[in-house]
């Protein structure tokens, strides 16, 4: 279980409430496949991946990652329990889909970048980055857990 202050409770809900799923998330998830391209073999369903400019303008890549997004909430609104919340999916990407659990840390990382490419040093402070990296590293450690 990962402790939190409240001021690092704070800094991240303040920071999700200004968070666009449908702008970070497609940013999000087509950086992760331009800059890491191994990864592009989970997404073979998905069309046209040879270029950027075609990962940016994939109409599946977009609303895969607004999903992704949209699961963050589930571990926002679950602070104190995010392994416990995120059980099933981390069956899922383990059992199903075999995803390599680095990859979740590749994406976290993308994330990061887009969050404070979108709010700059004002509103993506290094408190906040801080508080940020930590409640992405428990998701993605949760994310990882099955794998344990």
């Amino acid at each position: 279980m990962v402790e939190w202050t409240a001021a690092e409770r704070s800094a991240v809900a303040g920071l999700w409430g200004k968070i666009s799923v449908d702008e970070i998330g497609p940013q999000a998830l087509a950086r992760l496949l331009i800059v890491s391209p191994w990864t592009q073999r989970h997404f073979s369903s998905f069309g046209n991946l040879s270029s950027p400019a075609a990962i940016m303008g994939n109409p599946k890549v977009a609303a895969h990652g607004k999903t992704v997004m949209g699961a963050l909430d589930k571990a926002v609104k679950n602070m104190d329990n995010i392994k416990g919340a995120y059980r099933d999916l981390s069956v899922m990407h383990s059992e199903k889909l075999h995803v390599d659990p680095d990859n979740f840390r590749l994406l976290a990382d993308c994330i990061t970048v887009c969050v404070a490419m979108k709010f700059g040093p004002s509103g993506f402070s290094a408190d906040a980055q801080e508080a940020w990296q930590k409640f992405l590293t428990a998701v993605v450690s949760a994310l990882g857990r099955q794998y344990h």
